[in-house]
């Protein structure tokens, strides 16, 4: 049976605070490189995803995926990271992961509706 996905992120360059949130995982959590996402604000498209740690002031970390529950809804599709987030660039960015990138943005996680936006790792 999966475990329990805790998160809270901490209030950050990356991204603002996120107070503790418990999901109930329907799968165990994997890797995820890439997301589509379709939202407003932001070009539609596939965005390269990693987890944002708060070592060094801000470094890359896995970034995973888990089906949980949510109110509402019967599966939700959590992306998660590190203690700072997530981190997302367009997928065909070569830049390195940085704070300083306008083309790069954080989140505190995303949760998607559709599975097929989600991109597992090779």
């Amino acid at each position: 049976m999966p475990e329990s996905i805790y998160l809270e992120v901490d209030d950050n360059d990356n991204c603002e605070y996120m107070p503790l949130m418990l999901y109930e995982a329907h799968a165990d959590a994997v890797p995820v490189e890439r997301v589509v996402l379709d939202e407003p604000g932001r070009p539609p498209g596939v965005y390269q995803v990693t987890g944002w740690s708060s070592e060094d002031d801000g470094t890359p970390t896995p970034a995973m995926y888990a089906p949980v529950s949510d109110s509402g809804q019967a599966v939700v599709h959590l992306v998660f990271g590190g203690d700072w987030g997530i981190r997302m660039k367009p997928a065909d960015s070569t830049a390195d992961w940085s704070l300083e990138d306008p083309d790069q943005f954080g989140e505190p996680y995303i949760m998607l509706m559709d599975e097929s936006a989600i991109i597992l790792g090779d």
